[in-house]
C-alpha cells in the first residue's frame, strides 16, 4: 500500500521575540508527522512567480490545518505601513476558507483589548483613530483586530463557529496548546476527513445544525 501524504499544518506569526517558540513547535509538529510549512524555518513552498505576499496566501490556500500565533509584535505589511501585515492576511484567509484552524494570542494583547474596550475604542475603527507611542508592550493595535478576527467578533455570539483562541503567557504554554492539539495525528486526520472530503458526513452535519 502506498504511504498516506502526511497532514500539512501551515504555522502563521511573526518571528521577531519567539524564534525559539517557533523552534519547538516546528519540532513537535514534524516529530507528529505533519509537514511543516513555516516561514522561520524557510519550508513554505516558493513559487518564483510570485510575490512573497502571494506566495504565504498560496500557502494558506493549500494547506490542509492552520495554526496562527498572535503576538504582540504586528509584523510586516504588503505594501506600507497602512496595509494589513502578512500575518494578518494569513489568518483572514484561513477563516475566509474555513480552513480548520487553531489560534493562540498572547496574554498582552487579550489585556490590552480589554483595556481599551473599558475605555471605550471597543472596535477596529475607534482603535485606529488612536496613536500609539513606541513601547514595548504591543507594537501595532492592530494585533487586538487579528484576535477579534480569530473569536468572530463580526459574528453574532450564538452564531460563532471556529472562535476558540487559546491564550499563553509563557513559550511553555503555547508549546503545551500545540502539543496537545495535534498529538493525536490519527483524530486530526479523520477531523480533516470529516470536515473536508466526505458529502454524507458534511450533510447530516449540516442537516443537525439546521435542527431548532
Amino acid at each position: 500500500m502506498a504511504k498516506k501524504k502526511p497532514l500539512i499544518v501551515m504555522v502563521s506569526s511573526t518571528v521577531y521575540g519567539i524564534e525559539e517558540l517557533l523552534e519547538r513547535i516546528y519540532a513537535i509538529l514534524t516529530k507528529f508527522g505533519y509537514e511543516v510549512w513555516m516561514s522561520h524555518k524557510g519550508t513554505v513552498p516558493v513559487i518564483s512567480t510570485k510575490s512573497a505576499f502571494d506566495n504565504c496566501l498560496h500557502a494558506v490556500e493549500q494547506c490542509d490545518l492552520f495554526l496562527s500565533l498572535i503576538t504582540t509584535y504586528y509584523g510586516s505589511g504588503k505594501e506600507d505601513a497602512a496595509a494589513l501585515s502578512i500575518t494578518h492576511q494569513e489568518l483572514l484567509r484561513a477563516i475566509d476558507l474555513n480552513k480548520p484552524r487553531w489560534i493562540l494570542a498572547h496574554d498582552q494583547v487579550v489585556f490590552a483589548r480589554t483595556l481599551l474596550t473599558n475605555l471605550g475604542y471597543d472596535d477596529a475603527k475607534k482603535r485606529a483613530g488612536l496613536k500609539l507611542k513606541r513601547n514595548p508592550v504591543v507594537d501595532d493595535l492592530r494585533v487586538i483586530d487579528m484576535y477579534e478576527a480569530a473569536i468572530r467578533h463580526d459574528v453574532q455570539f450564538a452564531d460563532r463557529k471556529g472562535n476558540w483562541v487559546q491564550k499563553f503567557v509563557s513559550p511553555d504554554d503555547a508549546q503545551l496548546y500545540a502539543t496537545a492539539q495535534f498529538y493525536r495525528y490519527q483524530e486530526v486526520e479523520r477531523f480533516l476527513e470529516e470536515h473536508l472530503n466526505d458529502p454524507a458526513v458534511v450533510g447530516r452535519r449540516v442537516a443537525q445544525e439546521k435542527k431548532p
